[in-house]
């Protein structure tokens, strides 16, 4: 991740900081720069927190003069709904020189570019965040604001933080300078430590609708309809990841041939070779990516370090070896990420067998490969159906949980293969 943005005294910002509108929406998925908080002249900052009219109303009634404005934020919501993007409107607004989040006055517009000196964002395409980084946020947090109405500090995937990180939190959380607030996001409260989330006022957002989300692709990024109807639904309300059905290449196309083969799945054999593809597929995707991360990061640390021969002198090689380290866990994340992806559609697939064997008339999510699951609900019942539905769940558990990838993705095929025979 990109470490710009400035401190109150004209320092850079803590380690593995960045600005509002970096490469990745809330779930990790890869984003274009800049794609968050533009606004609509009538909805300001808040033009693309769609589908969450409650929580924004909640928000914008804190900062109102009847309101009461915490300085600790703990907003929870599904991946994809827009945790972080709310987050940032939010900080906006508290920094918008006309109080409402107008999204035209120069406090909000440096915001949302991710330069305004007093709004701070860790976020970590890595594993966990680290202890450093928010003993790092947390000196911050003690500085007045440089030109703005409050200090502003937002912890994208608070979750990803260690028992040992919340208690360095913990202080800052509890006693925080007058002008400081904390936004802390998560997938949900329970995923922070009692004594973090008893500390913040809560903002719970929900899956937006899939209608919502695509006129939100049409308006915001210029995707045509049918297009955005499509990556809109497959993505289940999911923004980042619609956004990156819309506009990468390839990636509808690739969705509907990983659920005509999780369909078409008749033996061990098979599953075993289906999930040895779909590991080394998104292994090879997470390397590309991480290694690009990982290229730009060392070109920079060169840079800063006047090294234009390559020769890194031996009081350097620590930090450059933590550079390497930061790469394996980026890559090791991506990977899980890139399957969870994989095992969400899954779920969507088989929650659509599952509608027809019941018949429950609900619409179809994977509507392009309606024929097979069509043919896959005439060989099995909605009880074999509903255990596969656990199945998908536990696959994600373990692989959170450290369990080998391949392992927890060949035991989960295998159980669709004999089902399917």
């Amino acid at each position: 991740m990109s470490a710009e943005g400035h401190a109150a005294d004209g320092a850079g910002p803590p380690p593995g900081t960045r600005p509002p509108g970096g490469e990745f929406a809330d779930d990790g998925s890869h984003v274009r720069a800049g794609s968050t908080l533009t606004q609509e002249p009538s909805a300001g900052v808040w033009a693309d927190v769609v589908g969450q009219e409650a929580a924004v109303e909640q928000f914008r009634r804190a900062v109102s003069p009847e309101g009461s404005l915490a300085q600790a934020w703990l907003i929870t919501g599904p991946p994809g709904s827009g945790r972080s993007t709310a987050a940032r409107a939010f900080a906006a607004t508290l920094q918008c020189e006309v109080g409402t989040g107008c999204g035209t006055c120069r406090a909000c517009r440096t915001t949302a570019a991710g330069t305004h000196p007093d709004v701070t964002v860790v976020a970590t395409d890595k594993l966990s965040i680290a202890k450093d980084e928010v003993r790092a946020l947390v000196m911050t947090a003690q500085r007045a604001p440089a030109t703005g109405n409050h200090r502003v500090l937002i912890i994208e995937d608070a979750d990803r933080m260690s028992p040992g990180t919340f208690n360095v939190l913990l202080k800052s959380i509890e006693e925080p300078p007058p002008a400081t607030v904390w936004m802390l996001c998560a997938p949900s409260a329970e995923d922070l430590a009692p004594t973090i989330r008893s500390r913040c006022r809560l903002v719970s957002l929900t899956v937006p609708s899939a209608d919502v989300v695509a006129e939100l692709l049409m308006r915001r990024d210029g995707v045509a309809p049918e297009l955005a109807v499509r990556a809109s639904r497959a993505a289940q309300g999911h923004i980042g990841l619609a956004l990156r059905y819309a506009t990468q290449e390839g990636a509808l196309a690739a969705r509907e041939e990983s659920a005509r083969t999780l369909l078409g799945l008749r033996g061990a054999g098979q599953a075993v070779l289906a999930a040895q593809a779909l590991v080394d597929r998104a292994t090879a995707e997470a390397k590309e990516h991480a290694d690009a991360v990982a290229t730009e990061q060392r070109e920079a640390f060169l840079r800063s370090a006047g090294i234009e021969d390559g020769k890194v002198p031996p009081a350097l090689r620590s930090q450059l070896r933590q550079l390497e380290e930061d790469a394996k866990r980026r890559q090791t994340r991506l990977v899980r990420d890139v399957l969870d992806r994989y095992l969400l559609d899954a779920h969507s697939v088989l929650r659509d067998v599952l509608s027809h064997q019941l018949g429950t008339g609900s619409e179809l999510v994977n509507v392009e490969v309606a024929g097979e699951i069509e043919a896959a609900a005439q060989v099995g019942s909605g009880r074999i159906t509903l255990g596969l539905l656990e199945s998908v769940q536990e696959a994600r558990q373990r692989i959170a949980g450290n369990v080998p990838p391949l392992l927890a993705i060949e035991a989960l095929l295998s159980r669709v293969a004999v089902s399917q025979r």
